[in-house]
């Protein structure tokens, strides 16, 4: 199960995140709980700071997978984690010293979403670098296990520290957690990465990726369910902290366990995809199925009773998302040209992160006029439709002959 942490670059890599993703996760919920604490708990302002956080990936991120093409990923990461951890010591020195504002938040918010509109798909297409083509299924697990597990830990930490020292401490925490990432990278053995040949600079390679998409079926439908449900879906931090506070009238850590119970699913759903990742199997169904539950589980939380009847129901969502997650990002790396991928990614990462804008602002309105309920409720349902239309198109193109079965 953790046969890619034999690769001594992933060694430093993973071991970096781990300490690095659960600073930002401390970050996002602290961020949301001092977006309702300005606002005096408007979801429409946690939705624009949720918006103005994405906005960036829909100018940035297809580019960003051309620079992946192009250049050393590893230098640009180090660059934008950098970055990263100089915007939460900005945030977190506005707030401890008592001058933060709504307006300080929502630049901020901004300002990330360009660094990590750049960072993610250059990040992704890393991955293969590391371990290689034969150990990358196993190596997107086990990203999606260290992803998890910090946010199991970081809300967690995030909600009792909120409590005793506020919410500047926990950005001041982030920006030092990213020197672990980039101490990793700087770390890394060069010479044992798994480079593909790097893309000279000519006109029209942006193009040049989305018409090698585009005459690919079934990668066309595995994006299209991958927006909708990154968009409609998947808009848990704008959503749990307003039912948490609006709803069942819990505390930061009341918010905290909600998405700490979300993650326990979803390290479980990654910790089972790392099992099955040496197993022979269609993984374009394993990711519709996994798309469908997530849909039904998700409605079904929407309309949960209680607190702790709602939290529950988080855990095996989070192992269907996760299971739908792993699966499409590994069907999408496997699929492409070596000299394809970090323009391939760049547009995955786009639209699973791009339509967060549309679904962060979508989410706060029905939360403002409806309730909080919907934006859960409908999400899911969303989700369901989708994941059953993929299934139908994809099953079209397969008796006409337009895709393979995929192992």
């Amino acid at each position: 199960m953790f046969r890619s942490l034999r690769e001594r670059n992933y060694r430093y890599y993973a071991s970096g995140q781990v300490v690095s993703l659960t600073g930002t996760w401390m970050q996002r919920a602290a961020q949301d709980w001092l977006v309702l604490e300005l606002s005096g708990g408007s979801p429409a302002a946690l939705g624009l700071a949720v918006a103005l956080q994405f906005l960036p990936t829909l100018a940035l991120t297809l580019w960003a997978g051309v620079f992946a093409d192009r250049f050393d990923k590893r230098r640009i990461l180090i660059v934008t984690q950098s970055a990263l951890g100089l915007c939460g010591f900005a945030l977190g020195t506005l707030d401890v010293t008592g001058i933060v504002a709504l307006w300080h938040v929502y630049v901020l918010c901004f300002v990330l979403g360009c660094f990590s509109a750049v960072n993610a798909p250059v990040r992704q297409s890393f991955v293969v670098e590391m371990v290689g083509p034969a150990q990358l299924t196993n190596a997107v697990a086990l990203n999606s296990m260290t992803f998890n597990l910090a946010r199991i830990v970081g809300p967690a930490i995030a909600g009792v520290a909120i409590t005793a020292v506020g919410t500047g401490w926990v950005f001041l925490v982030n920006g030092l957690s990213s020197v672990a990432v980039v101490a990793g990278l700087l770390l890394m053995d060069t010479a044992l990465l798994h480079r593909a040949t790097a893309v000279g600079k000519e006109r029209g390679q942006l193009r040049a990726g989305l018409r090698y998409v585009r005459g690919r079926p079934d990668l066309v439908v595995v994006l299209v369910l991958v927006f909708c449900i990154g968009t409609f879906g998947m808009n848990f931090e704008s959503t749990f902290a307003v039912i948490a506070r609006n709803v069942f009238h819990h505390d930061a850590d009341g918010y905290g366990m909600l998405i700490t119970m979300l993650a326990v699913g979803t390290l479980t759903g990654a910790t089972l995809a790392a099992r099955r990742s040496a197993r022979p199997g269609s993984r374009l169904r394993l990711m519709l199925v996994g798309a469908g539950v997530f849909g039904a589980l998700e409605a079904l939380a929407g309309v949960m009773p209680s607190y702790w009847l709602f939290a529950a129901t988080l855990v095996p969502m989070g192992v269907a998302v996760m299971t739908f997650t792993t699966s499409a990002n590994s069907t999408v790396q496997l699929a492409v040209e070596p000299t394809m991928r970090g323009r391939v990614m760049g547009l995955y990462m786009l639209l699973f992160m791009g339509g967060k804008p549309l679904g962060g602002l979508a989410s706060g309105w029905l939360a403002e006029v409806f309730g909080p309920r919907w934006p859960v409720l409908l999400g899911g349902l969303l989700s369901l439709a989708a994941a059953i239309g993929g299934a139908l198109v994809l099953s079209q193109q397969r008796k006409k002959g337009l895709i393979q079965p995929q192992g």
